[in-house]
This record gives structure tokens, C-alpha cells and sequence, in this order.
């Protein structure tokens, strides 16, 4: 049977014992999972930094792993945006902002804070609208993993699917949160381990970043002159004004795009409300534990771009298939067996450039990413159908044994569905195109939603409902005007510019409802409105003894001038 990757005994002797290590840290976390607060956030008792690196971890899943390499081929630098302008800065808001009310309301869940601010139409929008984004979401991660399992094996890919999902299902049904945190750390390190010699190996191949460039510059020039539609040299090896991302043509327009609909409405909506993040901050053992977690995961996630985006555009300029692809021919082959994609980028130079051994250590990475984003993706919905669907709508006042048993239900039905969503992964060339879509459909209205609940208290819970719903079909319109030749953006632009839309008709819509109808009394408010909050629930005793740089905010200044730097190199 025909391989993408050729393995031998060595390769799958690495594999193995990372899924023996897997299932075991399943198994021993599973006395932490016996009840609610301990299956769905990990008893609240974990320090910042396990909590931080499975913040990163829940994220360098199949679309960071596959999806940024993909973009790495196709754009190059300027693909660094989705980390240093579309994630970092909003993670540092999360930590110094806003976790102080997710973590002091005792929530278990964003939904469930939403129902506390705005009653049970917001609740059950939001909760019903997350969990079917996280069906979505699991299926890319699957469809990836599946597509590792296929390009070593040569299993058929629906073989692939299953396998993968019944070793995620085990140990999120065995140890729940925490099998899936701890598995995320170890995860964080077995990525870096094996994708930093790729990139590496590859820098050597190519006579380091001035080789990297004069090859980049002299493929642009070659598919120029061949009337190949591939960015410029200049838009490849400069991350601004981001054209290659954004689809403008205007170079202002570009930085408009990347900063407003990438910058702010994608990047705060979905690092600042997506549960699947915020679910491993509300583990932590403290306030302070609570809001470092974004903080520290934020120094990582600034250098993933060098083992994520640096082997993509490795792969333009050394995989002969990605070369090809990237001149518009269809090569027959790659992951999906039909032809080769620029999701395949990763997988390819792998095969082209790793040595039995290292090959085994960097599929094992590959497959800890995609089961860390499936498991995070998994762990976030059990709560949310288990914690404010079932517990709030349909059976009340049970057990937490009972709940939990509902939570691992949960697991396995969105296992079984996520094979099924995966399929729909399987169609898109580039993964990022897909995933900025459905975050545009679900992440920038809600965070209209909630900055503007959190700081104006007038806003109603007719409002919170209203706009969601108006600010979510307004991005699906767009995205529906962009299918029939409406609107025509290459790239993310389709995504960035139904992202904004979402945002300010999500905005308006809750203004003027908001204006229209009776607001909750102002004793409701604490804890989820900034100005009615008494500044003593921001607090946690113990923060003022803790050393200057162990405290929130100088972390995050330190952080914040970092990626300042960055985008000023690059």
C-alpha cells in the first residue's frame, strides 16, 4: 500500500510509547474527574504555568500545526499576523482585563456567564452557537490527524478518522479536563521537540534566512514571468502592509483589514470569549494563577510562528510538489489522496528532509497537536452541553455524579460527530480559510456582545440575544455574498470583512435595543460590569507578596514590548 512517509520500526517505537504516555496520563488523572468542578475545570487547583502551556498547547492544534504552514507556502511572512497582531495583544487583554470576571464569578463555563449578565436568550444563543462551532472545529483537528494516520499507514481516511478519534475519546472520557491539560503540556513539548529540527534542517538546506529569501525571490520572479498567480517577492518576506493576507490591493486598506478585522474583531473575539481558552484559565488555583495564564502563554505563542510559518515557506522553495501547486498545477497525491493541497506542506517536507527517527519524533508531533486542539475542542463542549444545556434546560438539581456521567456522554457523541464534520475540512485547500469563516460566524459578535455588556451597564438581555443573533447572520450573509461572486477577496479578506460586519451590526443592534427596553437592576451587575464592580473583586490577596515580575501586569508590559519588537524586525 502506497505512503506519503516512509517509516520504519524505530518511527513507530517513538509513536507508540507517546500513546502509551497519553492513555496513562488519562488513567491517573482520573480521580480528579469524579466530580463537576473536577471533570469539567480540573477542581480549580492548577499552577499558572501548566495552565499557561495548555493555553498555548489547546491552540497549536491541526490549524496552527497544518493551517500556518499552508499560509507559510501560499503568503509567507506576513501569515505571522495571526500571532503578533491576532493573538498576543488580545491574550494580554484577557489576562489583565477580563479574566478578573470570569475567574471571580466562579463560573464554570462562558455561557454560563453570559446567562448571569444577560438572562437565558443570550445563554442559550451563545451556548447552542459554541457547541456547534466546536463540532466544526474538532472535525479540522480530526481531519488532520486522520490525514497523518493515512500519509504513515496508508489506512483509507475514513479508517484513519475513527482510529484517531477513539484514542482522544479515551482519555477525555477517563480523566476529563485534567487528563486533557496535562496531556496539553506534555503535548507543547513534544511539538517543539519535533518540529524545531524541521525548521532547522531546513535553513541549513537552504544557506539560512539570506537563502531562504533569494529563493523565494527567484521562484516569485520565475511565476511571474510564467503569468502564475503568486504573491510578490516583497509581499512574501514583509509581514506590512499584508496585502498577500488581506486580499487589498490598497496597502492602507490592508493595514485597516489586518489591524480592525484581524487585530481587534477576530483575534479579542476569539481569544478574549472562546471557552476552549478561557476553560484553562478558570482551572487555575487563584485569581492571580488565573489571569497569568494568557500572560504566560503569550511569550511561547510568539515564537511559534519560527517552527509553524518558517516550514511552510521551506516547503515552497524545496518540495517539489508544493513548488508546483504553488504555480497552479494540480499534482496528483498528498494527504488527502486525490492532490496535493498546501495543508500538505508540512507532511511533504518531512518526508523530504528528516531521517528515520527524527521522522517518528516529528509525526508524533504532528499527532499531539491535533489531538491536543481535538481534546480541547471535546473538553470545552462536554462542559457547555453537560454544565448550561442539560444542567439548565432539561434535568435539574441531580448529582454531580449524574452530570459527569452526562459530560462523558457528551465526549462520545461529539467524537462520533466530529468524524462526520471532518469530511467538511476535507474540502477546503487551505485550512485557514475554513476556520477564519466559522470565527467570523461565532467569535466576533460574541465579543461585540460582551465588551460592550462589560462596560456600558444600560446594555438589556434583550440586547445580549438580539445582537448576537442580528451580528452572526450578517457575517454569514457576507460570506453567502462572497460564494455567488458578490464580494471577491483573495486570501482571509472574505473573513476579515465578515468579521467586522458581524461586530458593528452586533454593536448597533444591542444600542438600540438596549435604548428600547428595561435594563437588569443595577445589584445584578457586580461582577459582570466594570463600573459596578467594587475594585477589591479584581484583588487576590496573596498577588502583592509575589515578586514584581510574578504579578499580571509587569508580565504582560514585558510581553507587550516583545511583540512590538517583533513587528518592527519583521
Amino acid at each position: 500500500m502506497s505512503t506519503i512517509i516512509h517509516a520504519n520500526l524505530a518511527d513507530y517505537l517513538i509513536i507508540a510509547i507517546y500513546f502509551a504516555a497519553v492513555l496513562g496520563i488519562g488513567l491517573a488523572a482520573r480521580r480528579q474527574a469524579s466530580d463537576t468542578i473536577g471533570f469539567f475545570l480540573s477542581g480549580r487547583s492548577l499552577p499558572a504555568w501548566v495552565t499557561g502551556l495548555a493555553f498555548v498547547s489547546a491552540n497549536l492544534g491541526a490549524v496552527e500545526i497544518m493551517g500556518m504552514s499552508a499560509n507559510g507556502a501560499e503568503i509567507g511572512i506576513p501569515t505571522v499576523h495571526y500571532f503578533w497582531i491576532g493573538a498576543v495583544p488580545a491574550m494580554l487583554f484577557l489576562g489583565v482585563v477580563m479574566m478578573p470576571f470570569y475567574y471571580g464569578s466562579k463560573v464554570r463555563s462562558v455561557p454560563e456567564f453570559m446567562r448571569k449578565r444577560f438572562g437565558v436568550g443570550a445563554h442559550l444563543v451563545n451556548a447552542l452557537s459554541f457547541a456547534m462551532a466546536q463540532l466544526l472545529i474538532a472535525g479540522i483537528n480530526l481531519y488532520l490527524l486522520g490525514s497523518i494516520v493515512h500519509a504513515l499507514l496508508g489506512w483509507p481516511l475514513w479508517v484513519a478518522l475513527v482510529v484517531a478519534a477513539v484514542i482522544v475519546f479515551a482519555y477525555i472520557s477517563f480523566g476529563g479536563l485534567s487528563a486533557a491539560i496535562y496531556n496539553e503540556v506534555l503535548q507543547f513539548f513534544v511539538i517543539v521537540a519535533s518540529l524545531l529540527p524541521l525548521t532547522l534542517i531546513g535553513l541549513h538546506r537552504v544557506g539560512g534566512w539570506s537563502g531562504l529569501k533569494a529563493r523565494i525571490t527567484e521562484f516569485a520572479d520565475t511565476a511571474a514571468a510564467q503569468g502564475a498567480d503568486v504573491a510578490t517577492a516583497s509581499q512574501q518576506l514583509h509581514s506590512w502592509p499584508g496585502q498577500a493576507l488581506s486580499g487589498f490591493n490598497s496597502p492602507v486598506l490592508s493595514v485597516i483589514g489586518i489591524v480592525f478585522g484581524l487585530g481587534f474583531v477576530l483575534s479579542f473575539g476569539y481569544w478574549t470569549t472562546n471557552f476552549v481558552e478561557v476553560q484553562r484559565a478558570m482551572a487555575s488555583e487563584s485569581m492571580t494563577a488565573a489571569r497569568k495564564t494568557p500572560i504566560v502563554g503569550s511569550f511561547p505563542k510568539m515564537l511559534v510562528p519560527f517552527i509553524t510559518i518558517l516550514p511552510g515557506m521551506l516547503a515552497a522553495v524545496l518540495v517539489p510538489e508544493i513548488m508546483r501547486t504553488k504555480m497552479g498545477v494540480d499534482v496528483a497525491g498528498g494527504a488527502s489522496g486525490t492532490v496535493v493541497k498546501y495543508n500538505d506542506s508540512i507532511i511533504l517536507l518531512m518526508r523530504d528532509l528528516l531521517p528515520n527517527g527524527l521522522l517518528g519524533l516529528a509525526i508524533t508531533g504532528l499527532l499531539a497537536a491535533f489531538m491536543a486542539g481535538m481534546a480541547a475542542n471535546i473538553s470545552a463542549f462536554n462542559t457547555v452541553v453537560s454544565v448550561d444545556l442539560w444542567q439548565a434546560y432539561a434535568v435539574k438539581n441531580r448529582d454531580d455524579a449524574y452530570y459527569v456521567k452526562v459530560g462523558r456522554i457528551a465526549t462520545l457523541a461529539a467524537t462520533v460527530i466530529a468524524i462526520f464534520t471532518a469530511l467538511i475540512a476535507g474540502q477546503f485547500s487551505n485550512i485557514m480559510d475554513y476556520l477564519q469563516t466559522l470565527f467570523g460566524f461565532f467569535n466576533a459578535p460574541l465579543f461585540a456582545t460582551f465588551i460592550v455588556g462589560m462596560f456600558w451597564k444600560r446594555m438589556t438581555p434583550a440586547a445580549g440575544w438580539s445582537g448576537l443573533l442580528a451580528g452572526t447572520f450578517s457575517a454569514i450573509f457576507v460570506w453567502a455574498l462572497s460564494q455567488v461572486g458578490v464580494i471577491t477577496l483573495p486570501g482571509q479578506g472574505t473573513a476579515f470583512v465578515a468579521a467586522s460586519t458581524g461586530f458593528v451590526v452586533d454593536v448597533l443592534v444591542s444600542v438600540i435595543v438596549s435604548l428600547c427596553t428595561k435594563p437588569k437592576p443595577v445589584s445584578e451587575l457586580v461582577g459582570f460590569v466594570y463600573s459596578e464592580t467594587p475594585r477589591s473583586h479584581f484583588k487576590d490577596p496573596e498577588e502583592a507578596s509575589l515578586p514584581l515580575l510574578k504579578r499580571p501586569v509587569p508580565l504582560a508590559i514585558i510581553a507587550l514590548v516583545l511583540v512590538i519588537v517583533l513587528n518592527i524586525a519583521f
